[in-house]
């Protein structure tokens, strides 16, 4: 059996440790971009969906209160 070098073992984990680090840095920028894209899918299709489905939906319920009551206080204040 071949009698091993504990220099050489210290640097095959050191080796280790470092492509555990740039695997662990590669994961993180990953994770950033990812969490980037997310951001802009939101603020570029869905608030501006949303948005549009909640202008229609008040502009629907305030045409509705306008025929019942009419533009006077009642209107505003309920």
């Amino acid at each position: 059996m071949p009698h091993s070098n504990p220099d050489s073992l210290d640097d095959v984990s050191s080796q280790a440790s470092y492509d555990s680090d740039e695997d662990f840095r590669l994961a993180q920028q990953e994770w950033e971009e990812s969490l980037r894209q997310l951001q802009q899918l939101v603020s570029i299709v869905l608030l501006p969906f949303f948005g549009k489905w909640l202008g229609r939906r008040w502009s629907q319920w305030a045409y509705a209160r306008y025929l019942r009551l009419g533009l006077s206080k009642s209107f505003i204040w309920g």
